[in-house]
């Protein structure tokens, strides 16, 4: 029994080092864009913003317990449910040895995305220290003034969906569906062969967009968002009517005030949290939904047809709450095009590993023989 066990552990080892050693420059990648945020954090002297132990419970227990349980469960209903005279196949299949390798690998580089995503954290929060403050709010919502006739657009979203009920659709979606969504994709992505030849390509563009859109972009016109616009302009009135109906929704599940709360608190206080840091120019809600209507759109025109109505959703969204401006949304998404874009022509698309072999155990005689 546990020669038969080493025999199959050792094929889907090896096959899951050969796929993170194909993955090396996505490492190499996390790792020098760790070591620019520590820099970045040094040089304007905001060292004590680093989040990188704040994501680390969460992020195993996410990645490493409750996708993982996720799975089984699914492919355990999907087998009893669906298959019947196929279902050892099926049940060998769902669990062959080419699928567990990429399994491995994948929380491999899951967990090196925890770090990533501390990183991108730690720099968000270090973005006001470098910038003093946010100082393109004005000009950000004046320019989205312009391009709304006059009108700054959560007023033309108020005057159609000025409503309770629509409020709190809006918020669970922008503040739970919207995790669920795009950390799946990443996971199903990052440890499903089905994804083989997505796979590089897909975490590259998913990095950038947290880099350039999240990061770069956002420090360089850093703005706070119209949640937040009174407190960095001194102008209330501006979005004082839009924040007073949001307010209905405070202290509820997924509510967009209490959230903007306590990111104005940690900001007010110095201090980093779980998803902390302000930044409202260009939104990363949008531009990630963007890069997986791309891709969807890849495997199936209607699908990616369905997602794309989903990224105007978020887009829209995102003003409704007061998160952004609807600059923010027009900005990130055609920023996220030029990645996946630029992506097609640099990185090419994976070969599937074929599937590691199990060693055959050793015939009796030949095992006397040898001894």
């Amino acid at each position: 029994m546990t020669r038969s066990v080493f025999n199959r552990a050792g094929p889907i080892v090896g096959a899951a080092a050969q796929l993170v050693r194909r993955d090396s420059g996505l490492y190499l990648t996390i790792a020098a864009y760790t070591l620019a945020g520590l820099v970045f954090l040094h040089a304007v002297g905001a060292d004590d913003r680093s989040a990188y132990s704040i994501y680390f419970a969460d992020w195993i227990k996410l990645n490493c317990l409750v996708f993982p349980i996720f799975v089984v469960i699914f492919d355990a209903i999907l087998i009893l449910y669906r298959f019947n005279s196929r279902r050892p196949l099926v049940v060998k299949a769902t669990f062959s040895n080419s699928r567990l390798a990429y399994f491995l690998s994948g929380l491999c580089l899951l967990v090196a995305l925890m770090i990533f995503q501390g990183t991108f954290t730690s720099v968000k929060n270090a973005m006001p220290v470098w910038q003093g403050g946010f100082r393109f709010d004005v000009v950000q919502a004046n320019i989205d003034n312009f391009l709304h006739f006059g009108v700054d657009p959560w007023r033309w979203l108020y005057a159609v969906a000025k409503n309770d009920s629509v409020r709190v659709l809006v918020e669970w979606n922008y503040n739970a569906l919207w995790f669920l969504l795009n950390f799946t994709t990443l996971f199903f992505v990052a440890t499903s062969p089905k994804a083989a030849s997505i796979r590089t390509r897909y975490l590259a563009c998913f990095m950038a967009v947290w880099i350039v859109v999240g990061n770069v972009l956002a420090a360089l016109f850093l703005s706070a968002g119209p949640a937040f616009y009174g407190l960095v302009t001194e102008d209330t009135a501006r979005f004082g009517e839009q924040l007073a109906f949001l307010a209905k929704g405070l202290g509820a599940p997924n509510s967009a005030v209490s959230n903007q709360n306590y990111l104005w608190s940690l900001n007010e206080a110095g201090r980093t949290g779980f998803a902390s840091g302000i930044s409202a120019f260009p939104s990363v809600h949008v531009a990630l939904v963007t890069l997986n209507a791309l891709f969807l759109r890849e495997y199936n025109r209607y699908l990616g047809a369905l997602a794309f109505l989903y990224v105007a959703f978020v887009a829209a969204s995102s003003v409704y709450l007061a998160w952004h401006y609807a600059i923010d949304g027009y900005v990130a998404a055609s920023v996220t095009l030029l990645i996946y874009v630029v992506a097609r022509k640099l990185v090419p698309a994976d070969r599937r590993l074929p599937a590691p072999r199990t060693q055959p155990a050793a015939r009796p005689e030949a095992v006397f023989a040898i001894s």
